[in-house]
């Protein structure tokens, strides 16, 4: 089944009122809004070409004098000054200091460290330990054993043989003390309870059922009845109180409501709905206007001062630049990027000419650095090696 389709909204009827107040509210709000428009699209496009124009390339420009002034100066003394001269005392520090002390960690404080560990050991705690191994544990143990002997034998003898008889019989004979005095208890209380009951319960039931019960029943009617009568009176007063108040203030604030109130809002609503609905179909109409107005001008501006410079630019300018470009520029780049080709080499062989100076003075002072052997990675090195004809190997051997 197909869904059902919402019906639109039934319009409304509208008055002769609303019919007589729209065309001239429509009519004035066009009138005012057309030029508002106008200069509004105006300062919409001139804005637009003052961005294009000249905003965009003042922030480029402003961006690129940035760069240059503060950004590229900062990275070559970076680049070319503190890493250069970070790297070389960072290699100067190395064989100043990083190599000698580890040398002299290395061959001196190590056993210089373990020589002292072992004499303290030897001087300080060897002692002690042998003292504690062979003198104090010997003589713990022993008395030890004596304290077992001379106070936990005789404490259990005492705790079984005198005290445990002793408490039971305590306990029995204090066991029938309290049998008896709760017995002695029972009794009592029975006694009481029934003293009780008889010279105090019974005659307070009889007083509440006979003497306090009626007088209260009778108070309690008394009270109804009054509240009754103060309910009447106070709702006569209330009802006659509420008739004269309706009376003086709710009918009149009503009538005033529903035939003056409601029927000026009414008015002010439609005319405030119409001036708004004006206000938009006045302003989409000046758009209109404004766009054809902007049009217009758009032409007549390309008409007579764009096409003449296109003109101007195409047939002369042009055949201007290509001849310039071709006679002066592409051999002056050519000139340029000869002698920069020339620096550049020359920059290469200052550089490798460093660089063996450097290598022969690095040679010179700290020897020949040695060569690592490159060992064949798929066979294992020195004693460990696989062979064919030992009984090593996983296949010979048992």
């Amino acid at each position: 089944m197909e869904p059902r389709k919402s019906l639109p909204p039934a319009e409304q009827p509208e008055g002769c009122l609303v019919a007589a107040v729209r065309l001239p509210v429509r009519i004035v709000v066009l009138v005012l809004v057309v030029p508002v428009r106008m200069v509004w699209d105006a300062l919409v496009a001139g804005g637009r070409v003052l961005r294009d124009t000249v905003l965009r390339p003042a922030r480029r420009a402003a961006q690129w004098v940035a760069r240059a002034v503060f950004v590229w100066p900062f990275v070559g003394l970076w680049r070319y000054v503190l890493v250069p001269s970070g790297r070389g005392l960072a290699r100067l520090g190395h064989v100043l200091l990083v190599v000698p002390a580890v040398w002299l960690y290395a061959r001196v404080l190590t056993p210089v460290g373990r020589a002292l560990v072992w004499l303290a050991w030897a001087v300080f705690v060897w002692p002690f330990v042998s003292l504690w191994r062979y003198v104090l544990v010997p003589t713990g143990k022993a008395l030890v054993r004596l304290g077992h002997v001379l106070l936990v034998v005789p404490a259990v003898w005492l705790y079984r043989d005198v005290l445990t008889p002793v408490g039971h019989a305590l306990r029995w004979l204090l066991l029938g003390i309290g049998r008896g005095l709760a017995a002695l208890g029972t009794w009592t209380y029975a006694a009481v309870a029934r003293l009780v009951r008889y010279l105090i319960v019974v005659p307070a039931l009889w007083l509440y059922t006979w003497v306090l019960a009626p007088t209260g029943r009778a108070l309690l009617w008394c009270a109804r009845a009054a509240a009754l009568v103060v309910e009447a009176v106070v709702a006569g007063i209330g009802a006659a109180l509420y008739r004269t108040g309706r009376v003086l203030f709710v009918l009149p604030a009503l009538a005033v409501w529903r035939y003056v109130l409601v029927p000026v809002g009414r008015f002010v609503a439609v005319v405030a709905r119409e001036i708004g609905d004006a206000l938009g179909h006045a302003w989409r109409i000046a758009g209109y206007v404004s766009q054809a107005v902007g049009r217009f001008l758009g032409t007549l501006f390309r008409w007579i001062f764009v096409e003449p410079v296109r003109w101007v630019y195409r047939s002369v300018l042009t055949p201007v630049g290509h001849a310039v470009r071709d006679a002066v520029l592409r051999p002056a780049a050519q000139a340029a990027r000869s002698v920069g080709r020339g620096v550049r080499q020359a920059l290469a062989a200052a550089r490798d000419t460093a660089r063996q100076t450097r290598a022969e003075l690095r040679r010179a002072l700290f020897g020949a650095p040695r060569r690592a052997y490159e060992a064949d990675r798929r066979e294992p090195v020195g004693r460990d090696t696989r062979t064919l004809g030992s009984s090593t190997t996983a296949l010979t051997k048992d």
